[in-house]
């Protein structure tokens, strides 16, 4: 609605992950090249990971994009939550081989069929897996076996793990030491800058139709930057809700005050955009609060068997 009031053709801070708004910062370029090249020389595991929110699935859309245009097959596993059958049929599915078998054995059978021809015809296959962090130990250990689809020479098949920075923490188990340690390649994205998110701002008003004309204050700039922290989606956020305010309001360019709002729409001035789940001595919240809950479980029963033998007792008294 406030496209044309800001001159606008489309909306340029969409939460949907378009390559064509990917802001090439240093690290994203690094990033892009780093998978390319890993890909290109078939070095088997490259590991990505960044914080929540700064532009890993966008990234990867553009390399699925360029992958796509030099014939290279893809698998895009885009959904964590999957057991190791399941795993497996997304992959086929994905890479369209057909298999009359589900059994586990056939299917590893007809995969490595397909890599050694696609090898042989000098073609590539690729496997994405994003938001890996969610992955089980299982699947990630079943990935890892992936790798063993290898000639003397080269992997047949090469694979990119994408998640958050708990990857890296969950790949520091001991049960998964031979998977960490046939990563070959690792890349990161990182929070922008207040230099870059100006930039980043503009690019993308720039692709949906800008004519040049501020758009947003300095001074708003700054407060998206101080509430988002630099990170893409968060400021994407503020941006597309401070436009909508200053609409409303007739205001142009958007002031500070109009970020502000936003920010405190949707609590940004109360809650850190990167704050993480505290954990006590590496355990998990979840299993904490669990276990909190059986302790207090455990106590209510024992004050009801309590006051059923004091009830008793009472009863027996003359």
């Amino acid at each position: 609605m406030y496209k044309s009031f800001f001159g606008l053709r489309e909306n340029p801070f969409n939460a949907n992950p378009d390559p064509r708004y990917l802001f090439l910062t240093r690290e994203i370029q690094e990033a892009l090249a780093g998978l390319a090249y890993g890909i290109k020389n078939r070095k088997g595991f490259i590991l990505m990971t960044g914080e929540v929110g700064t532009g890993k699935t966008t990234l990867l859309n553009r390399l699925l994009d360029w992958l796509n245009l030099e014939g290279v097959a893809t698998a895009y596993i885009f959904n964590s939550q999957l057991n190791t059958s399941q795993l497996l049929d997304f992959m086929m599915a994905d890479f369209e081989i057909p298999c009359e078998s589900r059994d586990k054995s056939h299917v590893l059978m007809r995969l490595n069929h397909w890599l050694l021809q696609r090898y042989r015809d000098r073609k590539t296959s690729v496997l994405i897996v994003d938001e890996a962090q969610n992955l089980s130990f299982e699947v990630l250990e079943e990935i890892r076996l992936l790798t063993n689809f290898e000639t003397a020479n080269e992997k047949l098949l090469q694979i990119v793990l994408a998640g958050q920075p708990e990857l890296e923490e969950k790949l520091r188990d001991p049960r998964l030491r031979q998977l960490r340690q046939r990563i070959t390649m690792r890349c990161r994205t990182q929070p922008l800058s207040l230099e870059e998110l100006a930039g980043y701002i503009a690019e993308r008003l720039r692709i949906a139709g800008a004519n040049g004309a501020p758009i947003f204050s300095p001074e708003a700039i700054a407060v998206i930057y101080k509430y988002s922290r630099g990170i893409p989606r968060v400021a994407n956020l503020l941006c597309e809700h401070s436009l909508m305010n200053s609409f409303v309001e007739q205001i142009r360019p958007v002031p500070e005050k109009a970020v502000c709002e936003a920010a405190r729409e949707f609590e940004l001035d109360e809650v850190d955009p990167m704050a993480r789940p505290v954990r006590r001595n590496g355990e998990d919240p979840s299993v904490a609060v669990e276990g909190l809950l059986r302790s207090l479980n455990h106590l209510l029963q024992e004050m009801g068997r309590n006051n059923t033998v004091r009830s008793e007792v009472g009863e027996r008294k003359p």
